[in-house]
């Protein structure tokens, strides 16, 4: 005969089974996030040799970032542009303000950037431009015309050439950890990455994956890696 005391603890052993399997769910996850983060979470900004910080030089250097990774052509490439960019001395606005047109296509072509170099380097020079004249070279001033808020940061970026929303989430994906108003940032691939990668996809779960991982920005890289790569 079923007693109250018998259903309790039937209560009570369906309760410690249901705490298993979401400690069972929870280190499955970390375990794959330790994995993404090991072999896979470098930044874009890292690779393309861009120390970033909160300071003018680094966050300008991270915009012409995410202006080549923009365009339909592999990371690879835009990466090797932007380290082309940076080694020629374009790392301010007024620098690559002040580079020739011709100038900036040559770097681009060195990172084999050819099948846009001259349309970019174009829009490299006129958002160099609106940088400094509307924000005088510095983007610190933009995130806080928006008041840190990432809608306001990524519609405040998509007003420069060669910056559309993807161009803008690339943006707010690396500087995450550098403006933490920002954080944690999540996007569409992030979350398609996610889904791939045998991560909890959901907004909300993938948003707690990245307040507790160590390196945010970085499992935000490799979830874009996940999203891209079949191998990752």
């Amino acid at each position: 005969m079923s007693t109250a005391n018998d259903n309790s603890n039937n209560d009570n052993s369906n309760s410690d089974e249901g705490k298993a399997d979401n400690g069972n769910k929870n280190d499955n996850s970390n375990k794959r996030v330790r994995e993404l983060l090991d072999h896979h979470g470098q930044t874009y900004a890292e690779e393309a040799g861009i120390t970033l910080a909160d300071r003018p030089g680094p966050l300008y250097q991270l915009h012409v970032l995410a202006t080549l990774l923009s365009a339909r052509i592999s990371s690879d490439i835009a990466v090797a542009a932007a380290r082309e960019l940076f080694a020629a001395g374009y790392r301010t606005p007024d620098a690559m303000r002040d580079a020739s047109w011709q100038d900036r296509v040559d770097a681009l072509g060195r990172g084999h950037y050819r099948r846009y170099d001259e349309r970019t380097s174009t829009m490299l020079g006129d958002a160099a431009d609106r940088l400094a004249e509307t924000y005088g070279g510095d983007l610190r001033r933009l995130r806080d015309e928006a008041d840190g808020d990432a809608g306001g940061i990524a519609r405040l970026l998509t007003g420069f050439p060669g910056i559309g929303p993807a161009g803008a989430s690339i943006f707010l994906r690396e500087v995450q950890e550098t403006w933490p108003s920002v954080a944690p940032y999540v996007d569409a691939t992030m979350i398609d990455g996610a889904r791939k990668a045998g991560l909890p996809a959901g907004r909300e779960a993938l948003a707690g994956l990245l307040d507790d991982a160590p390196h945010p920005a970085a499992l935000a890289a490799a979830l874009v890696r996940a999203s891209l790569d079949r191998e990752v």
